[in-house]
């Protein structure tokens, strides 16, 4: 028999779909909680309660499927922690979220503008020259070549040579720099958990597509702090200003310590710079522009720029003063600048990071 039909269950099918919905839900309540599973449980309830998850939906088996597959500690009622399984299924969750926003080519197959010597080869081919690899030798253009030449006798020569281009990935040192003040969730607007989605997402990316690079994470209020790639869900704002200069010098710190060709610092922010260290104190003016902080700030992205660390702002809010200084920071970094939404900054910072890893090679 060459076709097999076979009854496909709706409500089981819709049971799967609900659970997929369910899980994805489960993840971004877990970031909102700072990390907390049993928070993430008593919303989903509450939710369930107000009737925005259907009463049919059966919790608890989603909570003990949850326990079976490992992601979450056993905890009685209340539930446990994550486990490192469930830490590592928050980051693929994270991935495919933000990997949802970008186009159909995907992760890692963005189109570049040369080629050079490298790993992988290319459909395009050019003249062999003294020193190529044999094994980049094009056989079918080069017999053809000999062909075109000999008017149909195979005598190949080495004008008849032809080699298949090379993409050369460069490896690149990344730190992404979550601002951490109170405006990142002010206004009823909760801009924190994006970013730490894309934080996750940055993880999952490197540690699964491109081992050789490295990643690190600092979030940034009245101080900037080096945090853990475990410790992204726990990332949470506070009662902060926002140390913008203590950010970028202590990202520059952390990449002076890496040998990676490229290196790179994104900046994820909602608000301008209102802090900078002096000593063991901390300068605060949350008014306008301090000119003290501001400039403060861009002597240290010229600093990075020297170092050859390009920085790459995403400015997750549209206050005109914040602008004003990111275009002032860009220009004076030679780097980039987004503007967007929580909801578009996923698509935005890793279609970034994947095209601009790739370089010619002479």
């Amino acid at each position: 028999m060459r076709h097999r039909y076979t009854y496909l269950d709706p409500e089981l099918i819709r049971s799967l779909l609900a659970a997929i919905d369910l899980l994805r839900l489960f993840n971004q309540l877990v970031l909102a909680a700072a990390g907390d599973p049993a928070r993430a449980r008593a919303w989903l309830r509450e939710l369930q309660e107000r009737a925005y998850i259907d009463d049919g939906v059966n919790l608890d088996a989603f909570f003990a499927q949850l326990e079976e597959q490992g992601w979450v500690r056993a905890g009685g009622a209340a539930g446990g922690g994550l486990t490192a399984a469930g830490a590592r299924q928050l980051r693929r969750s994270a991935f495919e979220e933000v990997f949802a926003n970008l186009g159909k080519a995907g992760p890692g197959y963005h189109s570049i503008h040369a080629a050079g010597e490298g790993v992988e080869s290319l459909p395009e081919t050019r003249p062999y020259a003294f020193g190529d690899e044999l094994s980049t030798i094009d056989a079918s253009r080069s017999t053809q070549n000999a062909l075109r030449r000999t008017k149909g006798e195979l005598d190949l020569a080495e004008e008849d040579l032809e080699v298949s281009e090379r993409e050369h990935l460069t490896s690149c040192a990344t730190v992404v720099a979550i601002d951490i003040s109170h405006s990142m969730v002010l206004y009823g607007e909760d801009r924190i958990t994006p970013a730490k989605t894309v934080a996750l997402a940055m993880t999952e990316l490197i540690t699964s597509k491109y081992p050789n690079d490295w990643l690190g994470v600092l979030a940034f209020g009245d101080r900037a702090t080096r945090i853990d790639l475990a410790d992204i869900p726990a990332i949470s704002a506070g009662p902060f200003h926002t140390n913008t200069c203590e950010a970028l010098e202590v990202a520059r710190g952390m990449l002076a310590r890496r040998r990676h060709p490229n290196k790179q610092i994104f900046l994820i922010t909602d608000g301008k710079p209102s802090a900078v260290t002096e000593g063991h104190a901390v300068y605060k003016n949350p008014y306008g522009l301090d000119l003290k902080i501001v400039n403060r700030t861009l002597e240290e992205a010229d600093r990075c720029r020297r170092q050859k660390v390009v920085i790459t702002t995403f400015m997750i809010a549209t206050d005109p003063m914040l602008q004003e200084f990111v275009e002032k920071l860009t220009k004076v970094n030679r780097g980039r600048a987004y503007f967007a939404n929580p909801y578009d900054l996923g698509g935005f910072i890793l279609a970034d990071y994947v095209a601009n890893r790739r370089r010619r090679v002479r």
